[in-house]
This record gives structure tokens, sequence and C-alpha cells, in this order.
């Protein structure tokens, strides 16, 4: 009965073991995922407002 016990205890600890790895990396690339957006949405951001300062610039020549 000890062997069978020792066997459920030790699969369990490896599960908890295997799901706390998954949701750590999970969460680690949804932190690295939220980065790269913010990065990308400032990039945008800059090239909107350096094409409204074109167009402000030499909007009107005709």
């Amino acid at each position: 009965m000890n062997d069978i016990t020792q066997t459920f205890i030790a699969r369990g600890d490896l599960a908890h073991l295997a799901l706390l790895l998954w949701a750590s990396l999970s969460s680690a690339l949804l932190v690295w995922s939220l980065k790269e957006l913010a990065a990308a949405t400032r990039r945008f951001d800059t090239f909107v407002r350096e094409l409204a300062y074109f167009n402000e610039q030499f909007g009107d020549m005709r």
C-alpha cells in the first residue's frame, strides 16, 4: 500500500510541476506579447504624427 501511495504522490507532484511550468511560460509569453504590442503601437503613433506633420507642411501645395 505504501508503494502505491508513493507512486500517486510522485505523479501528483510531477503534474503540479508541469502545470506550474506551463503557467509560467504562458504568462511570460503574454507579457512579451503585450510589450511587443505596445512597442508597435508607439511606432505606429510616431508614423502617424510624422505623416500629419508632413501634410501640414506640404499639404496645400498645388
